[in-house]
């Protein structure tokens, strides 16, 4: 991260001809070139010129914040549509079956950096954001109609999740462009766009289906976002220049560096017990009467009013102790919360574990860009390893749900219920410890190449 900082960058090319091996542009420090350029005449911001501020760069987070909530948002709303799915329109179909819809929209979202990664690297950023927002909507509309299980998995699963794999990458790796000392900051002010989608969208769901039925109740939330994408289409800007020769999608070298590796692993472990209480929280408080039937709609509303301070504070404190130190802490946090969910009982107790476990949750989910960034010594190859450490943890959001919904099986069953919260905490809790590993990791790496 500090070697951006403040830095003038020339491109070279490495070409080779298999896929690991395709053409990478390198950026490469030239003290020449500052010479050259500090003594002209400064005229406008050069193509990796880091402004770390200013009106243009905070245009650029409101857009990203925008597009958080049209992905993230959505991901974080689907509590409510599985309790509302399990209880009416897919009655007939088991937790599991359910909770695919749901784990297939998150995973699509973060393995589609995979293909987004690279294709923002070459400059095609506007085309994915356009190309995103239009399957996210579309997906939602079509979600309106639909009246059987294939179809709510095509429409809410498979076309709004290829949506926000589209759009979600590319809308924080810009922010790179724009941000370097408070770099972890902007992604925090970014992402909490997830949460306050989070928060508006079952609330509107939660009012509106009762009076107006599913399907008017889906179209509400989706001509909202319709309106909103209007924002990144048109605020939005890379600054960057394209490079001059295509990319690769996946960069070898990553894989041979134990930092790299060791992140992958552990965000494979966390996310994959993460979205436990998104998906059952509502469930668990209607088979345990621990909250008024009035209110648990809400629930996931709660998670989330906790995620937007947990997205901002933990980046705040991440851009002076460290994004992987702070990243470590806050997945061991969750952790730790979600055994604690073994002893909710009653009212005060759900509302406390979904604000703080939403608060934990908030600091998992928005620190991996900038701890991502401390793993790329390249800036040319950011989207490019941001998109392979979403590869591994989409694989984790696509099974940990239905992995969860499997050991429940049978909500009436206390048993399973422990065995479902055990899941969740088990996983987060290693994949916290797994972070810190990386963070030992990488400073021993840096120790090594700077006595080399």
């Amino acid at each position: 991260m500090e070697s951006e900082k403040g830095s003038r960058s020339n491109l070279s090319t490495q070409v080779g001809d298999d896929f690991f091996e395709g053409t990478v542009e390198r950026t490469e420090d030239t003290k020449q070139v500052a010479e050259d350029t500090a003594s002209a005449p400064v005229v406008s911001p050069k193509p990796f010129e880091i402004p770390d501020g200013g009106l243009q760069a905070w245009i650029q987070v409101f857009g990203a914040f925008v597009i958080m909530m049209a992905t993230w948002g959505l991901v974080n709303t689907f509590g409510v549509y599985q309790t509302y799915y399990e209880t009416d329109l897919l009655k007939d179909n088991t937790s599991s079956d359910i909770s695919w819809v749901g784990s297939l929209q998150g995973a699509l979202l973060l393995m589609g950096g995979l293909v987004s990664g690279p294709l923002f690297d070459a400059g095609h950023f506007r085309a994915l954001t356009g190309a995103g927002l239009f399957l996210v909507v579309f997906g939602l509309f079509m979600t309106s109609l639909c009246s059987a299980y294939w179809q709510v998995l095509l429409a809410q699963g498979v076309c709004v999740g290829l949506g926000c794999g589209l759009v979600f990458l590319p809308s924080a790796a810009i922010l790179s462009q724009y941000f370097a000392r408070r770099r972890a900051l902007a992604l925090g002010v970014q992402s909490a766009g997830s949460p306050l989608g989070g928060i508006i969208f079952p609330i509107i769901f939660s009012r509106l289906e009762p009076r107006l039925g599913f399907g008017w109740a889906t179209r509400v939330i989706a001509f909202i976002l319709l309106g909103l994408s209007v924002v990144p289409l048109v605020t939005m800007r890379p600054r960057a220049p394209p490079p001059a020769r295509k990319r690769a999608f996946v960069d070898a070298q990553a894989l041979r560096e134990p930092p790299f590796l060791g992140f992958c692993a552990a965000g494979l472990l966390a996310f994959m017990g993460l979205y436990v209480p998104f998906f059952y929280l509502q469930l668990y408080a209607l088979r345990f009467r621990t909250v008024p039937d009035s209110l648990v709609a809400y629930l996931v509303t709660l998670l989330n009013t906790g995620s937007v301070f947990g997205r901002i504070l933990p980046n705040f404190a991440a851009d002076h102790l460290g994004s992987m130190s702070v990243l470590a802490a806050t997945t061991l946090g969750a952790g730790v919360l979600a055994f604690g969910w073994f002893g909710v009982r009653d009212l005060g107790g759900t509302v406390v574990f979904a604000l703080l476990f939403g608060f934990f949750n908030g600091g998992v989910t928005s620190l991996p860009p900038s701890a991502i960034v401390a793993l790329t010594p390249d800036m040319a190859r950011l989207g490019t390893r941001m998109g392979m450490v979403f590869a591994f943890v989409g694989v984790a959001v696509l099974v940990g749900t239905p992995i969860a919904g499997a050991i429940l099986r049978d909500v009436d069953d206390d048993a399973l219920w422990k065995g479902l919260i055990g899941f969740s905490g088990a996983t987060l809790s290693v994949g916290g410890m797994g972070f810190a590993l990386t963070q030992w990791l990488l400073v021993r790496q840096k120790r090594q190449q700077a006595a080399e």
